[in-house]
């Protein structure tokens, strides 16, 4: 006869199985990608934040380093801390195709009088410093054009195009890290937007460019009423040497008949 056993029951209080811990490398790699994100939001890479005007930017790190044609390296607090009262940055898709060429010499052409309140121009895109190169050469460009391959300022400052394109806009900031504007628009547009900020604070584009000419206008003018002016001695003095020249005949005259009555 086989006799059964009762099987015991498991203690309630049994201890539970081991919880894996989580290795340090898990960890780590944990707060190396927060880290990176805070990075990311801090130098304006972060897409879903759009700067509007009146926004104080902290620089620091802000869109990364970029180039100028010439291959140097800088960012954009160093073009804000050198500029005497803020920056422009202009941005295009291509150099030296026509829209980019047309939105350039705008620039060009009315360097003298935006600049005139203490802004310093920029041109932006992701061409290579020897595309820029030519570009600045070829059009006369009197301002630096800036290199960003990998469109990290471009990006920053709300200017880039899903996937890998670029807007076509202005970018204003003033000395005191403070967006002026920042709005996408044609060639012609991204001047205006320039002239209106520059003729806030007082400068001369536009209207004042015109009063600008009519003074020159004027200026010759005066310079003309001068050459009249400067001829009227001339005929009088003509007048007096002829005067001279007849009294000088006559006394001949007189004399020459002395002479005769003397012999």
């Amino acid at each position: 006869m086989v006799e059964l056993r009762k099987r015991r029951e498991a203690p309630s209080d049994a201890p539970q199985p081991p919880q894996k811990k989580s290795s340090s490398f898990t960890t780590a790699k944990t707060e190396a990608v927060s880290t990176k994100a805070a990075l990311t939001s801090t130098n304006g890479a972060d897409k879903a934040e759009k700067l509007a005007v009146g926004n104080s930017i902290d620089l620091e790190g802000f869109g990364g380093d970029i180039e100028t044609q010439d291959g140097e390296t800088t960012n954009l607090k160093t073009l804000v801390d050198e500029s005497k009262n803020g920056v422009v940055l202009f941005t295009y898709p291509k150099a030296s195709t026509p829209g980019c060429t047309t939105q350039a010499c705008l620039l060009r052409d009315e360097f003298t009088p935006l600049t005139a309140t203490g802004y310093s121009i920029f041109g932006l895109s992701s061409d290579s410093p020897k595309s820029n190169t030519t570009f600045k050469t070829k059009q006369n460009l009197p301002y630096t054009l800036l290199c960003d391959p990998n469109a990290t300022l471009i990006t920053a400052i709300g200017m880039r195009k899903a996937p890998k394109g670029i807007v076509r806009g202005v970018f204003v900031m003033n000395k005191a890290s403070k967006v002026e504007a920042v709005e996408p628009g044609g060639p012609a547009a991204t001047v205006e937007v320039v002239r209106g900020l520059v003729k806030g604070a007082g400068g001369s584009s536009g209207e004042n460019v015109g009063k600008v000419v009519e003074a020159e206008e004027v200026q010759k003018d005066d310079g003309g009423d001068k050459e009249e002016s400067q001829e009227a001695p001339k005929e009088d003095t003509e007048g007096i040497q002829a005067e001279v020249a007849a009294e000088v005949a006559d006394t001949a005259e007189k004399l020459d008949a002395q002479d005769l009555t003397d012999v």
